[in-house]
């Protein structure tokens, strides 16, 4: 039990730098209201990090007396972890953890406070089965993404991906559904924002197989304002990283341009000539996009993905230069999500030409053809 008195203005103080929520590590439950009723009033603690008096937790010879009033050595707790650090398990929560704690609090709050309402951004999630694997896409993990530098414009997600769907990638009704399906929803619930709501960034987090990351591209084109995220897994998180290991994007023309032109993106791992021959026969010509050591998470700053945006502009505009404005190119994408979904952000509905997009998959033993995106009407079949 404190026996000191804390002034009022070091309590106003302490609830502005904590925004009236619990300073606890992953809690933020807001101390202004009841959970359950909702009734409004104040549910808070202040907690000492050194108590001040003998017999209290963490108490510190010289350091309890010189800090009992001092607001930096006071948290803002809810009853169930003010319960837990005082009494429950004292040993655990040392002075440093709990400093700690306050001190990543009020941080974050303190950058939140400085985001304007300009900043704000629509949380887009896209998630389409991968062969058996469901996208587990998440609004909070995609909130942390963005909070550095927007704030979510709800506290939900615009969701695009159908619920308890059956299909899997390997069927043949599957991606002329979840195209549909895709194209519906995303003129349902984000078309219908463009210059009706006031903010009109979006953040765009996705995890589906590729020809339909790129068709998803294609609907947001560069008409909407838009960053794309990656997922990473070294270190797990959708958060841009502020460097990366040097991968320069090389462009690579075929020396003979009169047969039928293959685009391939060898990113997240390589594509032999011969499985496009396969395909498309001896005679196509593949123009590719390749780095030096393909692997699937080399892809880890925005700037990056910006160099991928203007190397695809290039290949685009050389391919139609070299097979003329009736040709259709068969895509064949290897590559991270980020950069599949800003490919079809790239390409341009009446300046480019149509594509034919394939799908790897195991048990179709090598490239199928999926969808086909035709400039004339943004449209696929």
């Amino acid at each position: 039990m404190s026996v000191t008195s804390v002034s009022e203005q070091v309590k106003f103080r302490l609830w502005g730098k904590a925004a009236g929520c619990c300073q606890y590590e992953n809690c933020s439950h807001p101390l202004y209201y009841d959970q359950l009723t909702k009734a409004e009033f104040n549910t808070a603690y202040i907690a000492h990090i050194y108590a001040d008096q003998p017999k209290g937790p963490r108490y510190d010879a010289v350091l309890s007396s010189k800090l009992q009033a001092d607001i930096s050595n006071l948290m803002l707790l809810c009853d169930e972890h003010h319960r837990l650090v005082d009494k429950v398990a004292v040993k655990e929560h040392p002075a440093e953890r709990l400093l700690a704690m306050k001190e990543q609090h009020e941080r974050r709050i303190e950058l939140v406070s400085k985001i304007l309402p300009a900043k704000g951004s629509h949380i887009l999630l896209y998630g389409a089965a991968i062969g058996n694997h469901r996208s587990p896409l998440s609004y909070l993990e995609a909130a942390s993404a963005i909070i550095h530098t927007n704030l979510p414009a709800n506290n939900y997600a615009i969701e695009l991906g159908m619920k308890n769907a059956y299909q899997t990638d390997d069927s043949t009704d599957y991606w002329n559904i979840e195209a549909s399906n895709l194209h519906r929803l995303f003129n349902l619930k984000v078309e219908s924002l463009k210059g009706n709501h006031e903010i009109q960034h979006f953040s765009v987090f996705a995890l589906a197989p590729q020809p339909l990351l790129i068709l998803l591209g294609t609907l947001l084109s560069d008409i909407y304002i838009a960053e794309v995220y990656q997922r990473h897994r070294e270190p797990a998180s959708w958060q841009w990283q502020l460097q990366a290991d040097a991968s320069d994007f090389a462009l690579v023309e075929p020396e003979n341009k009169s047969g039928v032109p293959a685009l391939v993106f060898e990113l997240s791992g390589n594509v032999s000539d011969d499985r496009i021959q396969k395909i498309l026969g001896t005679d196509c010509s593949i123009w590719k996009i390749k780095i030096d050591s393909p692997h699937n998470d080399f892809l880890k700053t925005r700037e990056q993905l910006s160099s991928f945006r203007k190397i695809c502009r290039r290949i685009f505009n050389k391919i139609k230069i070299a097979h003329g404005e009736d040709s259709l190119i068969h895509l064949f994408p290897i590559m991270p999500v980020s950069a599949a979904v800003e490919l079809g952000r790239v390409w341009m509905p009446k300046a480019d030409l149509p594509i034919i997009i394939y799908d790897q998959h195991r048990s179709n033993n090598g490239f199928t053809q999926t969808l086909t995106i035709k400039n004339e009407l943004l449209c696929y079949q």
